[in-house]
């Protein structure tokens, strides 16, 4: 791939998204839209203001083991999760 299709990637090959400034109606098709564009070896660092278990089934059930789920922070308030993607 040339140099100018990937001038947005970070050093470490992680995207940040933050769910907060999504309208929640949109939320589910930009993730999938996100973690989707994400090649191998790339990371999708999600935040959120609340544990978004529903959507790991979703995404478990879309991806399967193609997307690896890590959680960075697991507070209150606060959730940090990579996506990785396989």
């Amino acid at each position: 791939m040339n140099s100018c299709a990937r001038h947005h990637v970070t050093p470490l090959a992680v995207y940040a998204f933050d769910a907060r400034g999504v309208a929640k109606r949109f939320r589910h098709a930009a993730i999938f839209g996100a973690l989707d564009a994400l090649e191998s070896g790339e990371t999708m660092r999600f935040v959120n203001d609340h544990d978004p278990i529903p959507l790991l089934h979703q995404l478990h059930e879309r991806y399967g083991d193609e997307v690896r789920v890590e959680y960075r922070q697991r507070e209150a308030g606060e959730i940090i999760i990579d996506f990785i993607r396989h």
